[in-house]
Protein backbone atom coordinates (compact mmCIF):
# COMPACT_ATOMS: atom_id res chain seq x y z
CA UNK A 1 0.00 0.00 0.00
CA UNK A 2 1.44 3.34 -1.11
CA UNK A 3 0.03 6.67 0.07
CA UNK A 4 1.09 10.16 -1.00
CA UNK A 5 -0.08 13.13 1.08
CA UNK A 6 -0.08 16.49 -0.71
CA UNK A 7 -0.23 20.09 0.35
CA UNK A 8 1.20 23.34 -0.90
CA UNK A 9 4.34 23.85 1.20
CA UNK A 10 4.82 20.30 2.58
CA UNK A 11 6.08 21.74 5.85
CA UNK A 12 3.21 21.31 8.30
CA UNK A 13 -0.14 19.54 7.72
CA UNK A 14 1.07 17.00 5.19
CA UNK A 15 4.06 16.25 7.41
CA UNK A 16 1.87 15.64 10.45
CA UNK A 17 -0.49 13.43 8.42
CA UNK A 18 2.54 11.52 7.09
CA UNK A 19 3.78 10.95 10.64
CA UNK A 20 0.41 9.74 11.90
CA UNK A 21 -0.36 7.40 9.01
CA UNK A 22 3.10 5.84 9.20
CA UNK A 23 2.66 5.36 12.97
CA UNK A 24 -0.63 3.51 12.47
CA UNK A 25 0.96 0.83 10.29
CA UNK A 26 4.66 0.45 9.46
CA UNK A 27 3.76 -1.68 6.41
CA UNK A 28 2.26 1.28 4.57
CA UNK A 29 4.63 3.26 2.38
CA UNK A 30 3.86 6.90 3.12
CA UNK A 31 5.35 9.95 1.43
CA UNK A 32 4.38 13.61 1.53
CA UNK A 33 5.03 16.39 -0.95
CA UNK A 34 4.10 19.93 -1.90
CA UNK A 35 3.37 21.80 -5.09
CA UNK A 36 5.53 24.62 -3.72
CA UNK A 37 7.62 22.64 -1.24
CA UNK A 38 9.29 24.91 1.28
CA UNK A 39 12.31 22.66 1.66
CA UNK A 40 12.00 22.63 5.45
CA UNK A 41 9.62 21.51 8.17
CA UNK A 42 7.63 23.96 10.25
CA UNK A 43 9.11 23.95 13.79
CA UNK A 44 5.62 24.23 15.29
CA UNK A 45 4.53 21.04 13.54
CA UNK A 46 7.68 19.19 14.63
CA UNK A 47 7.15 20.31 18.22
CA UNK A 48 3.43 19.46 18.27
CA UNK A 49 4.17 15.93 17.03
CA UNK A 50 7.10 15.45 19.44
CA UNK A 51 4.79 16.33 22.34
CA UNK A 52 2.82 13.15 21.62
CA UNK A 53 5.86 10.99 20.95
CA UNK A 54 6.07 11.16 17.15
CA UNK A 55 9.35 12.39 15.71
CA UNK A 56 8.93 13.85 12.23
CA UNK A 57 12.13 15.91 12.39
CA UNK A 58 13.85 13.56 9.93
CA UNK A 59 11.22 14.07 7.23
CA UNK A 60 12.09 16.08 4.14
CA UNK A 61 9.97 18.69 2.41
CA UNK A 62 9.82 17.47 -1.18
CA UNK A 63 8.35 18.72 -4.43
CA UNK A 64 5.47 16.73 -5.87
CA UNK A 65 7.50 16.40 -9.08
CA UNK A 66 9.67 13.83 -7.28
CA UNK A 67 6.69 11.45 -7.17
CA UNK A 68 4.89 12.04 -10.49
CA UNK A 69 6.22 8.88 -12.14
CA UNK A 70 5.26 6.58 -9.26
CA UNK A 71 2.02 4.65 -8.88
CA UNK A 72 -0.06 5.31 -5.74
CA UNK A 73 -2.93 3.53 -4.05
CA UNK A 74 -4.01 6.82 -2.47
CA UNK A 75 -3.19 10.46 -3.08
CA UNK A 76 -4.66 12.64 -0.34
CA UNK A 77 -4.73 16.44 -0.31
CA UNK A 78 -4.87 18.20 3.07
CA UNK A 79 -5.18 21.89 2.11
CA UNK A 80 -7.93 23.61 4.00
CA UNK A 81 -8.69 27.31 3.61
CA UNK A 82 -10.96 28.58 0.87
CA UNK A 83 -8.23 30.89 -0.43
CA UNK A 84 -5.73 28.07 -0.78
CA UNK A 85 -5.48 26.00 -3.92
CA UNK A 86 -5.00 22.28 -3.41
CA UNK A 87 -2.47 20.67 -5.67
CA UNK A 88 -3.48 18.56 -8.63
CA UNK A 89 -1.69 15.26 -9.10
CA UNK A 90 -1.34 13.90 -12.59
CA UNK A 91 0.35 10.57 -11.81
CA UNK A 92 -1.15 7.07 -11.69
CA UNK A 93 -3.51 6.91 -8.71
CA UNK A 94 -6.10 4.32 -7.68
CA UNK A 95 -7.97 6.63 -5.27
CA UNK A 96 -7.84 10.41 -4.77
CA UNK A 97 -9.17 11.95 -1.55
CA UNK A 98 -9.35 15.37 0.04
CA UNK A 99 -9.28 15.73 3.82
CA UNK A 100 -8.92 19.44 4.48
CA UNK A 101 -7.42 21.10 7.56
CA UNK A 102 -6.72 24.69 8.57
CA UNK A 103 -3.10 25.78 8.24
CA UNK A 104 -1.76 26.48 11.74
CA UNK A 105 1.33 28.14 10.30
CA UNK A 106 -0.92 31.09 9.37
CA UNK A 107 -2.18 31.54 12.94
CA UNK A 108 -1.61 34.98 14.41
CA UNK A 109 -1.72 36.12 18.00
CA UNK A 110 0.00 35.18 21.21
CA UNK A 111 2.54 32.39 21.36
CA UNK A 112 0.04 30.44 23.45
CA UNK A 113 -2.72 30.84 20.85
CA UNK A 114 -0.44 29.84 17.98
CA UNK A 115 0.69 26.74 19.90
CA UNK A 116 -2.96 25.86 20.59
CA UNK A 117 -3.70 26.06 16.85
CA UNK A 118 -0.90 23.60 16.07
CA UNK A 119 -2.28 21.24 18.72
CA UNK A 120 -5.88 21.61 17.48
CA UNK A 121 -4.93 20.92 13.86
CA UNK A 122 -2.59 18.07 14.90
CA UNK A 123 -5.43 16.39 16.78
CA UNK A 124 -7.85 16.91 13.87
CA UNK A 125 -5.32 15.35 11.48
CA UNK A 126 -4.85 12.37 13.80
CA UNK A 127 -8.61 11.82 14.01
CA UNK A 128 -9.19 12.21 10.26
CA UNK A 129 -6.33 9.95 9.23
CA UNK A 130 -7.10 7.31 11.85
CA UNK A 131 -10.65 7.12 10.51
CA UNK A 132 -9.30 6.78 6.95
CA UNK A 133 -6.87 4.10 8.10
CA UNK A 134 -9.41 1.99 10.02
CA UNK A 135 -12.29 2.33 7.54
CA UNK A 136 -10.56 2.32 4.15
CA UNK A 137 -6.89 1.35 4.26
CA UNK A 138 -6.62 -1.38 6.93
CA UNK A 139 -9.36 -3.58 5.37
CA UNK A 140 -7.29 -3.67 2.16
CA UNK A 141 -4.08 -4.83 3.83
Amino acid sequence: MKVLILCTGNSCRSQMAHGFLQSFDKNITVESAGTEASGKLNPGAVKAMAEIGLDISGHSSDSVSKFLNDEWDYVITVCGGANEACPAFTGKVKKRLHIGFDDPSHAEGTEEFIRSEFIRVRDEIKEGFYKLYTEDIKPQL
